[in-house]
């Protein structure tokens, strides 16, 4: 995949059907990997809600969603900055790839991407990232883009699958 065609852009309203597609062909796929949306989730009505509540989100300054489309326009992947919290300068991030896109350096492209917005946009210092630890490809990802783990957040949450980054 030639990154210099990839787009990265804020989630649109007008998103509503080509999101319903990605998500309906990739839904087994994600299912292995992250947990499993609510099945109402998976109409038009629950992906028009969806975008609505997260562009809220947006406008209220506690989400920042974003598509990735390849170079024919076809969303391919999300990025979101969630849980923003500019008084303490943190916010999670949260990502998926399609399956035909994986193994591509796209998730890399993406975690950057949100590294910089968190940055240049919301003025953040510190990320989170919560990824099940048999999600090897997820792990790497964050690794590579200098995500460490977050020990404090493991012990009060009691799981194995917190990462930070200090931006």
């Amino acid at each position: 995949m030639d990154k210099d065609t990839i787009r990265i852009r804020t989630l649109q309203e007008s998103d509503a059907e080509a999101l319903l597609a990605f998500e309906v062909e990739n839904r087994t796929w994600f299912e292995r990997h992250i947990d499993a949306r609510d099945t109402v989730f998976y109409s038009t009505r629950g992906v028009c809600d969806h975008i609505d509540d997260y562009l809220s989100g947006l406008a209220a300054g506690t989400w920042h969603p974003f598509v990735i489309e390849g170079a024919n326009g076809k969303i391919i992947g999300r990025a979101n900055l969630k849980d923003i919290d500019t008084s303490g300068r943190s916010a999670e991030v949260g990502y998926r790839i399609a399956q035909e896109a994986c193994g591509q350096g796209l998730a890399t492209l993406a975690v950057r991407h949100l590294i910089q917005q968190a940055q240049s946009h919301w003025h953040l210092g510190r990320l989170l990232a919560n990824v099940y630890a048999e999600n090897i490809g997820s792990v790497k990802v964050l690794q590579r883009c200098g995500f460490l783990v977050d020990q404090s957040r493991r012990e009060q949450s009691g799981r194995d699958d917190w990462y930070s980054l200090s931006i």
